[in-house]
Parts: structure tokens; C-alpha cells; sequence
């Protein structure tokens, strides 16, 4: 009896021969009707291995998928996953592919830390094996994560960026129905993405960390010197003993501080002056191709000082380029 496609529930439309059914979801239904909910890609997760033969496998045959989904392992969730499977056993199988390139080996699809729990226990692992190319692999990769991984926004927008050099497709058709998202939210993940590869590592996952956030420290950092300040403070002491959200949170404020005074210092100099008297008050404020001065007083001195003053210019530029010539006050 043949066995049943897991497939076949995830399209719009009827495949041609040379396309599988995740691809051609991928290139057309996606590309018309994004997914647009959590509880949706969780069930068409759930299809690919709905009715399959679970099968046990040796971890040690089991090789990682070829496009890495999380910037760091969370330890908490692990631990609590690696108690549940000690003590109920494994749940759910994962999904996995016979290997692309060696022989009687397996990659994984979905279901890594299942995997390395049965690895650290020293069982075998329950796991569904499917022939599939490396566009459906990432497609079901990406559905199953959205749907339950817990992943945070900027792995989820790394993942995105990995997945988009691949060049899967021209429009990141592929991209979109593994992520569940339209083409503007992927282009500002992507956007996010482009951050500076040692700064994505030393934050880490940042679970607790939205888009928003992550959009902001961007457009912070794209002054080279706010750069520079970054990677002095990355490389503080005790900086990477702290928790992922906190690492963001630090450098984040320290950052946004940098630059908001190196904006005050690139900005206009402001300067008062007042004679003793206290009659009048000026304020300069000098940038680089321009002096503007502005006199106060309560009474008609300011009117009759400016007066003063606009009559004597000629005679005081005088004074001023002869006594910026060289050689006078001593030089």
C-alpha cells in the first residue's frame, strides 16, 4: 500500500512532475497567500509527519541541517526539555532526510535538541525519515520553528538572511512560506540581519528582544564611531557572563548615550556674555561657516549696542586680520 503524502495537504495547487508539492506551495501559493498565523503553520508542521512510519534511529547517524536556526543553545529550555524525555520518553519524533551527500547517514529537517537529548541520554531517537530536496527541507524547517522552536526575532531574521543566499527564487517565495511572512516584514528582518557579524554573536538570541528594538540599534550603529564603541564595549570584562536580553539591553544604552553626545558635540556651540553691569546680554553660537549673535537688553541698550557695533564692523575686521597676522602678539 502506498504510503500516504504528507505533502499533499500543503498546496494550493496540483504540482507538475518536475516540482514537489512544498516547492510549488512555495513558489505559488506563498507567493499569493502568505501564511498568517501561528496556529496555521503549526499545522501544516504538523502534516509532514502526520501518518508516517516513526522509526528509531542511532544520533550518531544523524547529522545537523545544512542551515543553521538559532544563534545559541537556551540552557534553561533544554535542561527542561532533556528532564521531560528522561522521564516520559520522547513525545514527538522529528523529522529527518537521508543525507545528500553521504550514504547511510541522515540529516536533520526539524527537531535538533530532540536529537542531542536522545544523543546525551544514550537512546535511540524517534524520527520520521522523508526523501526531500533542500527547498523543502527549508521550508518545513522554517514552518516547524515558527510553529513551536520559540525562536527569537533576530534568529528567526538570520535564518531569513541565510536562507535568502541560497537564492532559492528571485522573489524569496521559498523564504517567505518557511517564515510565514509577507515581503515587507522579510525585508525589515533582513534589514535587521545586516548587522555586523560580531555584534549578532556577542548579543546572542535576545528572546526577550522585538524587531523594533533590534531596527533601532541598527540605524544606531551605522556611524562607524558609534561601531568602534560597540566593539570596545563587547569586549568589557564580564560583558559575555551576562543573560542574552541583558547583553542587548547594555549595549543598546550605552550606545544610544554615545550617540546622542556625539550629535551635542557636532552641534553649535553656544556661548553668553554679559558686562558686569549686567545692562545687556549676547549669545553666540558658532558652527563651522557661520557666527550668529544675538544682544538682549531690558531697556534701548541692545537697539543702540547693535547699532554700535554694525557702524564699527569695517574698523574692527581691520583689527582682527592684523592682529591674525603672523608675527604679531609675539608669534
Amino acid at each position: 500500500m502506498a504510503r500516504k503524502n504528507p505533502f499533499a495537504n500543503l498546496r494550493d495547487v496540483g504540482p507538475t512532475p518536475e516540482t514537489s508539492p512544498t516547492l510549488a506551495y512555495a513558489m505559488k501559493g506563498a507567493s499569493r497567500s502568505l501564511l498568517n498565523s501561528i496556529d496555521e503553520i503549526s499545522a501544516r508542521a504538523d502534516k509532514l509527519i502526520e501518518g508516517e512510519t516513526v522509526v528509531d534511529l542511532d544520533p550518531d547517524l544523524v547529522d545537523g541541517s545544512f542551515v543553521q536556526d538559532r544563534l545559541e543553545a537556551d540552557g534553561r529550555e533544554f535542561d527542561e526539555l532533556l528532564v521531560a524525555i528522561r522521564e516520559r520518553g520522547q513525545d514527538s519524533p522529528i523529522l529527518v532526510r537521508p543525507h545528500p551527500t553521504k550514504n547511510a547517514r541522515y540529516m536533520v529537517v526539524f527537531g535538533h535538541r530532540r536529537l542531542e537529548a536522545a544523543r546525551l541520554l544514550g537512546r535511540k531517537v524517534r524520527a520520521v525519515v522523508k526523501a526531500m530536496n533542500d527547498r523543502d527541507h527549508v521550508v518545513a524547517q522554517g514552518q516547524e520553528n515558527s510553529a513551536r522552536a520559540n525562536l527569537s526575532f533576530i534568529e528567526r531574521a538570520s535564518f531569513a538572511a541565510r536562507l535568502t543566499q541560497l537564492r532559492y527564487d528571485a522573489d524569496n517565495a521559498t523564504v517567505m512560506a518557511a517564515l510565514g511572512v509577507d515581503r515587507a516584514t522579510l525585508s525589515k528582518m533582513l534589514s535587521v540581519a545586516s548587522l555586523p557579524e560580531d555584534v549578532l554573536r556577542a548579543i546572542g538570541a535576545a528572546k526577550g528582544i522585538g524587531r523594533d528594538r533590534w531596527y533601532e540599534l541598527k540605524l544606531i550603529l551605522e556611524k562607524s564611531s558609534i561601531y568602534e564603541r560597540a566593539a570596545q564595549i563587547i569586549a568589557e570584562e564580564g560583558f559575555w557572563a551576562m543573560p542574552s536580553d541583558n547583553r542587548f539591553n547594555l549595549l543598546f544604552s550605552r550606545l544610544k548615550a554615545a550617540k546622542t553626545r556625539s550629535r551635542a558635540q557636532a552641534g553649535p556651540k553656544l556661548q553668553v556674555w554679559s558686562p558686569t553691569d549686567g545692562s545687556v546680554s549676547a549669545s553666540m553660537k558658532s558652527e563651522s561657516k557661520r557666527f550668529t549673535l544675538d544682544i538682549k537688553a531690558k531697556g534701548s541698550e541692545a537697539a543702540a549696542f547693535g547699532n554700535y557695533l554694525s557702524e564699527n564692523l569695517s574698523r574692527l575686521y581691520l583689527q582682527f586680520k592684523q592682529e591674525s597676522l603672523p608675527g604679531k602678539n609675539g608669534e
